[in-house]
């Protein structure tokens, strides 16, 4: 069998159900989602379709796709050349601070992500198969390959599931880690057993917190599938623009980008809603994996305590419940999840730089940032909320 790798500006050159078919069968080991909904045609074609990618927004569409002699898809890589380092969650800024000083040039770069999505997931799409090895190696040499058509200084390749790490870094990509929250699913029957297993003065502390936010009249409602109108995605847009211009300074995600995703995959999608005297003031947007509830964006109108931790935690956690799933994965950063039952977990990246001298400066930082990384996650693990044995 002889390999073709070809180049897709847009997902609108690639047919749905053949991306799919390496998507959402991409290998998966352990306890990984089979079907994680960001790799999927709907998802990314979303971003394109509604211009949150393309265009002048930085994120330039360069899909890599392996086929056979019959053009039959084999694999491919959600792949962008981009200008900048924002929308990643893997910061590199400093890296390229240096390299400009230095009298390089750091971008364009090649990024192998789902754009605006810290959520691990696979990157090779590349089903199972007895070729499936030789089909990631050529995806790979791909992207060195456009890299160096485009004289982009780097690949990366972010939040990556474990098959994902062994064959980038077989070729000699640089790892580097980093650390979510995520909660964890130990068979619970309610929220009330979740509890259980807390240690009594954070299940106080919980129980106080989820009384709070609900005080002044304010109601939670689950909104998903064909229940999910452009009523909610207005009232959503308003509460998205309103905390994300205020905390981050440039949401990502256009009003176009909400209405497609609804339309094309509303079952994959939760909206948790609050709402006070008749109308919506905050909200959470989830979408849902086949063993996963991934956490993504949420915003509100109205200030009232601890109602973050409501909409966008404790409601993910009976619904994950509800719903059987094994884990949430409730986004980026946020050491105060700890306190509400989630847990430190590694996420990692790859990284291949062009340049030696930049390469060899990266592994030196890389290596010392892991062991940070590492020790840091163990201190966290030992500060959950949950009880010991010796412990009521």
């Amino acid at each position: 069998m002889s390999f073709q790798v070809k180049i897709a500006q847009s997902l609108k050159a690639v047919p749905a159900a053949a991306w799919d078919a390496c998507a959402l069968r991409a290998a998966t080991a352990g306890d990984e989602d089979p079907h994680n909904p960001f790799v999927s045609h709907a998802f990314l074609s979303v971003l394109e379709d509604s211009g949150c990618v393309g265009g002048r927004t930085g994120w330039a569409p360069l899909h890599l796709v392996v086929e056979d002699e019959a053009e039959t898809l084999l694999g491919a890589v959600p792949c962008y050349l981009k200008s900048h380092s924002m929308g990643e969650y893997v910061f590199d800024h400093s890296w390229a601070d240096a390299y400009t000083r230095a009298g390089g040039h750091y971008y364009p770069k090649l990024q192998v992500s789902v754009p605006f999505t810290p959520a691990t997931g696979p990157r090779l799409l590349v089903p199972e198969s007895p070729r499936a090895d030789e089909v990631r190696d050529h995806l790979i040499a791909g992207l060195r390959a456009v890299r160096d058509q485009t004289k982009a200084s780097s690949i990366h390749a972010t939040f990556l599931q474990e098959a994902d790490i062994k064959a980038f870094t077989a070729k000699g990509f640089l790892r580097r880690d980093d650390q979510q929250f995520h909660w964890f699913n130990e068979d619970y029957g309610s929220f009330d057993n979740f509890l259980a297993a807390l240690a009594s003065r954070k299940r106080k502390a919980i129980r106080r917190e989820r009384r709070d936010a609900l005080q002044n009249g304010i109601t939670v409602e689950w909104v998903t599938g064909r229940d999910i109108t452009e009523a909610h995605w207005d009232a959503f847009f308003a509460f998205y623009m309103d905390t994300g211009s205020r905390k981050w300074g440039r949401p990502y995600l256009n009003r176009r980008f909400f209405s497609l995703v609804g339309e094309r995959m509303a079952e994959r999608i939760l909206l948790v809603m609050a709402k006070r005297n008749g109308r919506y003031i905050a909200g959470a947007i989830n979408f849902i994996g086949d063993r996963r509830l991934y956490g993504r964006n949420w915003g509100c109108i109205e200030d009232h305590p601890f109602l973050h931790f409501e909409v966008c935690y404790y409601q993910a956690i009976e619904f994950a419940i509800a719903r059987g799933l094994d884990r949430v994965e409730a986004g980026a950063q946020g050491e105060h999840k700890l306190a509400r039952g989630y847990r430190p977990v590694i996420t990692t990246s790859a990284h291949d730089l062009a340049d030696p001298s930049l390469r060899r400066a990266v592994a030196s930082y890389l290596e010392q940032e892991r062991r940070y990384v590492s020790e840091a996650a163990e201190e966290l693990a030992s500060a959950t909320p949950f009880r010991h044995q010796d412990e009521e």
